[in-house]
């Protein structure tokens, strides 16, 4: 089993600036998050700093920034983001906004070919 990335443009949608990053889609992680220099580029706002825990143990606090327009193929969602690493990392939470999956057998993100038109989500 190897690491898996993707490809997205992440948008600020209240300046328009927008970037293409190579993120690695983590579905053990919650959240997006992203480098200082990504949150600096896109112009995002500090919405609040949020207490992190990594794999180390470690806990650490973090500015957590938005709003944040992440694209994938014809896939969009709207997240905050924990301004953390050297990487771009996209989490469960905006892989199921999005209804995308990760295909291991490929190694790679892919929309869900259960619904490839459109993002389909269960609300109960």
């Amino acid at each position: 089993m190897g690491l898996v990335y993707a490809d997205l443009i992440l948008k600020n949608p209240r300046t328009g600036a927008e970037m293409a990053v190579r993120a690695m889609a983590d579905s053990g992680a919650l959240l997006m998050c992203i480098p200082q220099h990504v949150a600096i580029q896109l112009q995002l706002d500090e919405l609040e700093q949020r207490e992190v825990t990594l794999a180390d143990g470690n806990r650490h606090l973090v500015s957590y920034v938005g709003p944040l327009q992440v694209q994938f193929a014809n896939r969009r969602c709207y997240a905050g983001a924990l301004v953390l690493g050297d990487e771009a990392l996209l989490g469960a939470v905006p892989m199921e906004d999005m209804d995308v999956l990760i295909n291991m057998a490929r190694q790679q993100l892919v929309v869900n070919p259960e619904s490839p038109n459109i993002a389909v989500a269960p609300v109960k």
